[in-house]
């Protein structure tokens, strides 16, 4: 199961970069999980350029999209809105469609960022992914020193890192199967 990890942070040193980092070691066995690394080239969204010709980098993030069965979002709030990098991104897939009935589940590093989570929420949902509420889950890392080890050795939050990803694999999975009889994902009755 191919799953895209994106951060919605540039900053080095990030907890949500560190939190998707430590999901990546945290992951079920059957899941093969990539942090997206693209996200400060991607150019300024602009509809004239969203074309067949698009940028690279445009081109290499549709890629990866649409390679993945899943995505992992885990982003920052800034003046309570979704950093500009990460909307910029999204903006650049609306058209095309990769999200598109694609099982997205968000993850969040603070107790506070409710503003960005509801926002990002609502594009999502606007562009017609397929958010998984189960897997989406909220790691009150109260320290900007915390590293990635850090959140693995911590048992009550690794705990709540597998069970989220194991959520969202089982979600995939009947999603999937959803998909082969015929039924659309934004119709299809989820019960994990």
């Amino acid at each position: 199961m191919r799953i895209l990890a994106i951060s919605g942070s540039l900053r080095t040193g990030s907890s949500n970069t560190i939190l998707l980092r430590a999901a990546v070691a945290l992951a079920p066995a059957a899941f093969e999980v990539s942090v997206y690394e693209g996200l400060a080239t991607l150019p300024h969204f602009n509809p004239d350029l969203d074309n067949e010709a698009a940028p690279p980098p445009v081109v290499d993030f549709r890629s990866q999209l649409q390679a993945s069965d899943g995505v992992l979002i885990s982003s920052p709030e800034y003046a309570h809105g979704v950093p500009g990098v990460l909307k910029n991104a999204l903006d650049w897939v609306v058209a095309s469609g990769e999200l598109y009935g694609k099982p997205v589940a968000l993850l969040n590093a603070s107790p506070r960022s409710v503003h960005a989570q509801a926002s990002l929420q609502e594009t999502l949902t606007v562009m017609t992914a397929s958010l998984i509420p189960e897997a989406s889950i909220t790691v009150p890392l109260r320290s900007n020193k915390v590293d990635e080890a850090g959140i693995i050795s911590d048992p009550e939050i690794s705990h709540a890192l597998r069970s989220g990803l194991e959520a969202f694999g089982r979600a995939i999975d009947l999603l999937r199967a959803n998909a082969g009889n015929g039924m659309r994902s934004e119709t299809a009755a989820l019960t994990f």
